[in-house]
């Protein structure tokens, strides 16, 4: 019976990583697929994901000083957070 607990156990364990490492490979495959200013925006943004983020905020937060800067006009700023954006609820 011990042994089957622990397999049970074990399996409990090991699910929420597999299903982590599937919303990995999905935000990727997606954000292969995006324009290069929404690459940008992804790329500054995904490694600050995490389940509680809010992603408005994060994608404001390195948006917003890029529109600032000249880096992206407003239009072109909201594009590539709105892409970035749907790639990025891979990762919540």
């Amino acid at each position: 019976m011990s042994r089957f607990t622990f397999a049970i156990a074990l399996s409990l364990a090991i699910l929420p990583v597999a299903a982590h490492a599937a919303d990995q490979a999905a935000a990727q495959a997606c954000s292969a697929n995006l324009s290069k200013d929404a690459q940008t925006v992804y790329a500054k943004v995904a490694p600050t994901v995490t389940p509680k983020t809010d992603l408005r905020e994060a994608l404001t937060a390195v948006v917003r000083p890029m529109v600032m800067n000249g880096s992206l006009s407003r239009d072109a700023g909201r594009a590539a957070a709105e892409q970035a954006g749907a790639c990025l609820e891979h990762l919540k």
